[in-house]
């Protein structure tokens, strides 16, 4: 009898002992869902290594997409603990609509530029040259914060765009310069960076005038709410800093 406690018992640490690593040592599996801009997918994929490495048992799940189709998922009730937006406007929506906890935080700013096939082959040289005809030039959607930023740029410049398609977020325009069925598509720095070898991008001073701030909130009755809190603080700390610069995105205010 005494035999068959001490082997229950010894069981019983066994599977206790397996409980654990499976949690990543440090209680319950958790997963952090994170909405976030399609130009942060490079950056934040980098941050979510360091953060699942800082906080064993945490598994950090991104939903990326157009900020406009983001704020729309949470305001028609989707789930999530975190949405960080590529603009100020689509992060007051989410704000005015109710989905937001506490006060959204500026972590980083972005501009456009133009991506071209590599070589140049078009000889785009500014941003006028893309109103010339003979081009196929691509152009996010206007709700879309690429697309305000795109429009800001031509209502400054008083340059007319006819693009042949407006996508729903900056990485489809960047596939179709990639895959050759457009000339010429305005991205932000960060995504032509991303995708160097298969681009060459053509910087132009205008874009200096259409500068996107990047907010970053916890989503209201997120469950995950303490995670989401340090998930933010650490895309805000210097660690999540680095990650975004490594990619070309720059610090607020700076």
């Amino acid at each position: 009898m005494k035999k068959t406690i001490a082997a229950l018992a010894t069981l019983a640490l066994l599977l206790t002992g397996c409980g654990s690593a499976s949690s990543g040592g440090n209680g319950d599996p958790k997963t952090l869902t994170v909405f976030a801009a399609a130009s942060l997918t490079e950056s934040f994929n980098a941050i979510k290594t360091d953060f699942e490495a800082a906080h064993p048992g945490v598994t950090v799940k991104y939903n990326f997409g157009g900020s406009s189709s983001l704020v729309q998922q949470l305001s028609n009730g989707a789930q999530a603990d975190v949405f960080a937006s590529a603009d100020q406007t689509n992060m007051d929506k989410a704000v005015q609509t109710g989905v937001i906890d506490g006060t959204p935080q500026v972590f980083a700013t972005n501009k456009l530029t133009i991506a071209v096939a590599p070589g140049n082959p078009k000889h785009i040289t500014s941003f006028a040259d893309l109103a010339k005809g003979g081009l196929t030039v691509v152009v996010c959607a206007p709700q879309v914060p690429c697309g305000s930023a795109t429009q800001k740029v031509e209502k400054n410049t008083g340059v007319q765009l006819k693009p042949a398609s407006e996508e729903q977020d900056v990485k489809q325009v960047l596939t179709k310069v990639q895959a050759g069925e457009a000339d010429a598509g305005l991205v932000y720095v960060t995504d032509a960076a991303s995708a160097k070898g298969k681009v060459d991008q053509v910087q132009f001073p205008e874009a200096a005038q259409a500068v996107n701030n990047y907010p970053i909130a916890v989503v209201k009755n997120a469950p995950q709410s303490d995670l989401a809190k340090q998930f933010e603080q650490y895309v805000l700390g210097a660690q999540g800093q680095q990650q975004l610069a490594k990619v070309g995105f720059v610090p607020p205010n700076k």
